[in-house]
């Protein structure tokens, strides 16, 4: 066999990748995107890249320097943005030397949450490494650094670009 297992996949006859498998599963599934102070996570994200941004950029940031740095396209960041400036979250304001350029920030609310949810997070790791012990949390993040390298390096095949009514050409 050319280790394709009995369902097609190549982990059926592996039980290392199997478990693999079923351990990602499970981390999916775990409650680490819950929704915080009421903001659904990629809320929270895009809140985290301007409260981290805002020691380098005062006035804030464009829609095209967030959807760079989070690698969402810009009209997804539009959506997220006009979301929270909704729930008084972020503003939006003219960049002072180039009128026509909107540069998005925290609101003090929105920079209140987000340092409640970056403590929260920080707490919550700093359990994790209590609970893993030091060594083996610092094994942990240079597996997860090596499997973070493998899938950049190995991407998963475009599925949703599969043909359509048998015609071989991708629309």
């Amino acid at each position: 066999m050319d280790g394709i297992g009995v369902n097609g996949n190549a982990s059926d006859d592996n039980p290392v990748a199997r478990r693999l498998i079923a351990m990602m599963r499970r981390m999916h599934k775990a409650r680490w995107k819950h929704t915080a102070e009421g903001h659904k996570p990629s809320e929270m994200t895009l809140m985290i890249c301007l409260s981290n941004q805002a020691e380098f950029s005062e006035e804030g940031l464009k829609v095209s320097e967030i959807s760079r740095i989070l690698g969402l396209t810009p009209p997804t960041v539009t959506q997220l943005v006009n979301t929270l400036e909704a729930k008084e979250m972020v503003r939006r304001q003219a960049d002072p030397l180039d009128r026509r350029v909107v540069r998005i920030s925290l609101t003090e609310g929105g920079e209140a949450v987000t340092m409640k949810v970056k403590q929260d997070r920080d707490e919550m790791m700093n359990r994790l490494v209590e609970h893993l012990g030091e060594e083996d949390s610092v094994k942990l993040a240079d597996l997860l650094q090596k499997v973070f390298e493998f899938i950049k390096d190995n991407p998963p095949p475009h599925l949703d670009r599969l043909p359509k009514n048998g015609d071989e050409k991708f629309d």
